[in-house]
């Protein structure tokens, strides 16, 4: 089937992780049996039929961004049924993705962030909590894919950590000396201890941070945890795993990241989700320019 064709130009060609090409096949699945209902299939769309599968998922009451992501899902379909030569005209050319209202990204500032990092205290449990956070911000890897690290996946000697992509796109991220400090002081005086002996605790394929009972932390725990330092801090309100995420994502952007390395960085599978950093930076950047230069409103001279 084209379908089965495609989703395995993903897995193999792509390297998209399984949890994206099954959103695609997915996508992918809806749109077919909207096109079969109308007389029609994935290989004789037309223009027509895409519009009219667009506005059925406006009149179902989907917002926007998913109309636009499913949109999305077409577009790289055909692409691949053209480079494959099965189709000679894409039927989502020129049609328009619906416009999204900006929303603000929420992350913490410079100041913030070293506040947050320094709120962890010397104990077994606050050693664990400040290479956690140290480690969160240093790398802007995700919450899930933190929690599911193991000892194998970290190089300190060369100061790197490895993503398997179960939840992105695989990758190989560095980290500053002061998360590998945090780390290096984790592994030596606490974790071994919060083990208590019950596995090997340096089985590389041991998890990377455990809780007091020497298991793998939860998502929730890690929410525990940073509700608690971000009350110490006095981010609380803003504080989230997102947010921390695009904070390292935010601060890499003002201090000159190109697109394309941060989109690396992040583990995005669609540069479009690294975009919208650079977008907030220039929305900052003009916000300020009209606060602050003496001309920015000059009156026109006609």
């Amino acid at each position: 089937m084209i379908k089965d064709s495609f989703l395995q130009y993903l897995r193999e060609t792509k390297k998209m992780s399984s949890n994206t090409v099954e959103a695609y096949n997915r996508d992918i699945d809806a749109y077919d049996r909207f096109l079969n209902a109308r007389g029609s299939s994935l290989e004789t769309a037309t223009n027509t039929d895409v519009v009219a599968y667009l506005m059925d998922l406006k009149s179902e009451g989907k917002s926007k961004s998913t109309v636009n992501r499913k949109l999305a899902s077409l577009r790289i379909f055909y692409k691949f049924m053209i480079s494959t030569g099965r189709l000679s005209k894409d039927p989502t050319e020129e049609i328009k993705s619906p416009k999204i209202a900006r929303k603000d990204i929420d992350y913490l500032s410079i100041e913030e962030v070293e506040a947050l990092l320094a709120t962890p205290d010397d104990s077994l449990k606050g050693k664990r909590d400040r290479a956690l956070l140290e480690m969160l911000y240093a790398t802007g890897v995700r919450v899930s894919e933190i929690i599911e690290m193991r000892l194998q996946d970290v190089n300190l000697k060369m100061g790197f950590v490895s993503c398997s992509g179960t939840h992105g796109r695989a990758r190989i991220v560095p980290m500053g000396k002061p998360a590998m400090a945090a780390l290096a002081d984790y592994l030596e005086h606490s974790r071994k201890i919060m083990m208590k002996n019950e596995n090997d605790p340096d089985d590389p394929a041991g998890m990377l941070f455990v809780n007091y009972l020497g298991g793998p932390m939860t998502r929730q725990g890690f929410w525990k945890i940073l509700k608690q330092y971000g009350t110490k801090a006095g981010v609380e309100e803003k504080l989230t795993p997102q947010t921390l995420r695009n904070s390292f994502a935010m601060h890499m952007v003002q201090n000159g990241v190109d697109i394309k390395s941060l989109q690396e960085l992040m583990g995005h599978e669609d540069i479009s989700a690294t975009q919208v950093y650079f977008g907030e930076t220039k929305n900052r950047i003009k916000d300020i320019y009209d606060r602050c230069h003496p001309r920015a409103d000059f009156p026109d001279r006609g």
